[in-house]
């Protein structure tokens, strides 16, 4: 017992008897991880107890504890293994809690509710800037801008509201707006569909779904970003359905966006894409010419009011930027700040060979389209075995979406038309000229597949 004792005495360090100087060490991490990462985290940090082998230091909240520990725990270990080479691990203790949760904390099942809330407001909030100003308007997403509007007048008129297009053209900026518009007068939740999972899962794991459950089925407004995730995941989809008809029924409005329409979800229920696509399914579309050069204007004149400074490119540079720039908005911007950077750096007016120069390995990049490619994402795309799409069956499902990879692969691969005929299962090269002249023919006349064609083309340029 005495040695027992006398070990513990040994192993535990007193307030008093402290070895590491904080202060010192909090000084290391700012040269180390520098001044925006220590102010907005590991400023925070306090210590609590010291051990010969190992720290309890302190943060504010969970949320901080559980971003500390995923991104810097490992070179927060190096560095106080710097000062005290005994150290060997670091462990966390929550030390400030919000005075407005604490109520909250007094019922242990209550407790178990707020964990959820706190883990949804931190990881979830809505971004003020990504509101209905601030969204660029253009034939590719007036239809979706006009409904997510409606929408705000009309709670649950159109329901649910669906809104499909492919990545960075704009889906989830259109859903933070309704949830900013919405949010004063409306219990909003707003969660995209990874984060949705990650809490069932949690909740499964500790036995505490009837929590789960009402705490997603009580908003009066759900938005949920990017459903094609929920994807093979049967338990998942099971409670997504339920939640899906309690709040219908109760006469909340349903927000949901994804990369395609509902009936394409691939491994999704059919109960449930039947209910997605029993609402509104609008899109959005490839953004045109002009829309990528109010784009640009727009970010450019952001600029100037956030910074006070004026980055000059002529008309004849923004288009080329526009022009070149083929996949969505995302890199759209990312393009324009490349070129804004070297126009500070350099402090000059950017003709279009200064761009060519400075974007190079992004417009030149060479993206190796194969029939093969072609194959597997139009097949894909359309949720069909690649072996059926090229059989011999000519049912319309089958043979629609082989004539899009015929007519691509002679628009975008250098293959002559007997070597592509050769590739679908050795057709006639003739059997390709009316699969080319088919779907030109279609892509004029009919919307649908012309928003098909471009979809599949940007998902043949991102890879």
């Amino acid at each position: 017992m005495e040695n027992n004792i006398t070990k513990k005495q040994n192993t535990f360090i007193s307030e008093e008897e402290k070895t590491l100087n904080w202060k010192e060490i909090q000084s290391t991490f700012k040269k180390t991880f520098g001044t925006e990462v220590y102010n907005s985290w590991l400023q925070k940090i306090s210590l609590v107890k010291e051990y010969n082998d190992y720290l309890i230091l302190g943060v504010p909240t969970r949320f901080f504890r559980d971003w500390i520990v995923s991104r810097y725990l490992d070179k927060i270990l190096e560095q106080v293994k710097n000062f005290k080479l005994s150290l060997n691990r670091i462990e966390f203790k929550i030390i400030e809690e919000n005075k407005q949760n604490q109520e909250y904390l007094k019922i242990n099942e209550l407790n178990k509710v707020t964990e959820i809330k706190d883990s949804i407001l931190n990881y979830n909030r809505l971004n003020p800037n990504l509101n209905f100003d601030s969204f660029i308007e253009g034939k590719s997403n007036d239809i979706a801008l006009s409904y997510s509007k409606k929408v705000c007048e009309h709670i649950a008129r159109y329901n649910p509201l669906y809104i499909c297009g492919g990545v960075g053209l704009g889906k989830t900026h259109l859903l933070n707006a309704i949830g900013l518009k919405l949010q004063n007068n409306n219990n909003v939740m707003f969660i995209s569909a990874e984060r949705f999972m990650y809490h069932f899962i949690k909740s499964i794991k500790k036995n505490d779904m009837v929590n789960f459950k009402d705490f997603f089925r009580k908003s009066s407004v759900f938005i949920i970003d990017d459903i094609q995730f929920i994807s093979g995941k049967e338990s998942l989809q099971e409670e997504f359905f339920h939640t899906f008809n309690s709040l219908i029924d109760k006469g909340s409005q349903i927000i949901i966006s994804a990369d395609r329409s509902p009936m394409k979800l691939d491994r999704v229920q059919d109960r449930i894409k039947s209910r997605l696509a029993g609402g509104l399914v609008v899109d959005i579309d490839l953004p045109d010419l002009e829309l990528k050069v109010k784009i640009i204007k727009k970010k450019l004149e952001e600029i100037q009011n956030q910074f006070k400074e004026n980055i000059k490119l002529s008309e004849d540079v923004i288009n080329y930027i526009a022009t070149e720039s083929k996949t969505n908005i995302r890199e759209l911007i990312g393009v324009l700040n490349r070129v804004i950077a070297f126009s500070r750096v350099h402090n000059k007016e950017l003709t279009i060979n200064d761009c060519k120069n400075i974007l190079r390995d992004i417009f030149s990049q060479i993206r190796v389209i194969t029939v093969d490619k072609i194959q597997n994402v139009v097949s894909n795309y359309f949720n069909i075995a690649l072996s059926e799409m090229l059989s011999q069956r000519r049912s319309r499902p089958l043979a629609r979406p082989r004539q899009i990879a015929m007519y691509l692969a002679k628009k975008m691969t250098t293959r002559s038309l007997p070597e592509i005929g050769r590739r679908f299962a050795n057709r006639d090269h003739t059997t390709v000229i009316h699969a080319v002249k088919t779907i030109t023919r279609l892509s004029e006349q009919d919307d649908e597949m012309r928003k098909n064609i471009n979809q599949i083309k940007s998902l043949l340029l991102e890879q």
